[in-house]
C-alpha cells in the first residue's frame, strides 16, 4: 500500500488522475440519506461506505444511501465463510485524515477490497463523503470504477 497516496486527500488523488469531479458543500449531516437530501443528490447516487470483515479481513461495502447491506448476500457473492459488520472503534484509526464515518469509498488507497452494490453501478454518477460530514465529491461512476476496481454485486435490500 502506498502510504503517500493514503495521506493525500481524495481530491488530490482525483486531480492527479485527471478525473473531473464536483465538490458539493452541504449542511452538517451524519446519515447518508440526510446527506443526500441536504446536498440535493438522488439517494440512489449517494454512496455510503459500510465497513465489513470478510473472513477476518477489513473491506468496504459501498451501497446507495437508501439501501442496507444484506450480510448473507454479501457472504454468498464473495464466497467468504464469515461476514460481519465492523464497529467504528475497530477501523477509525485506519482513516486518520477523515472524520469518523466520513471516509471515502477508495479502499484501494488503503489496501482494502471494495465491493460495490450493483444499483450504484447502474447510475452514471456517484457521490460520497470525502473525509468530512460537510462536503461530498461527485464524479462519474466510470472513473470511480477505473480507479477503485470494485467488485460489483447484488448485496443489498431497500
Amino acid at each position: 500500500m502506498n502510504t503517500h497516496a493514503r495521506s493525500r486527500s481524495v481530491q488530490d488523488y482525483l486531480q492527479s488522475e485527471n478525473v473531473d469531479f464536483d465538490i458539493l458543500p452541504h449542511p452538517h449531516a451524519f446519515t447518508a440519506r440526510e446527506t443526500a437530501e441536504r446536498a440535493h443528490v438522488p439517494g440512489r447516487e449517494m454512496a455510503k461506505t459500510v465497513m465489513v470483515k470478510l473472513d477476518g479481513k477489513l473491506a468496504m461495502a459501498v451501497v446507495a444511501a437508501n439501501e442496507w447491506v444484506e450480510l448473507e448476500n454479501l457472504r454468498m457473492a464473495t464466497g467468504a465463510s464469515e461476514v460481519r459488520l465492523v464497529a467504528e472503534e475497530e477501523f477509525k484509526d485506519r482513516f486518520p485524515e477523515c472524520e469518523v464515518g466520513a471516509m471515502s469509498p477508495f479502499g484501494n488507497l488503503y489496501g482494502m477490497q471494495v465491493i460495490a452494490s450493483d444499483t450504484l453501478a447502474a447510475d452514471e454518477k456517484i457521490a460520497f463523503n470525502a473525509g468530512s460530514h460537510r462536503e461530498l465529491v461527485r464524479m462519474n461512476w466510470s472513473d470511480f470504477e477505473r480507479l477503485v476496481h470494485p467488485q460489483v454485486m447484488r448485496m443489498t435490500r431497500h
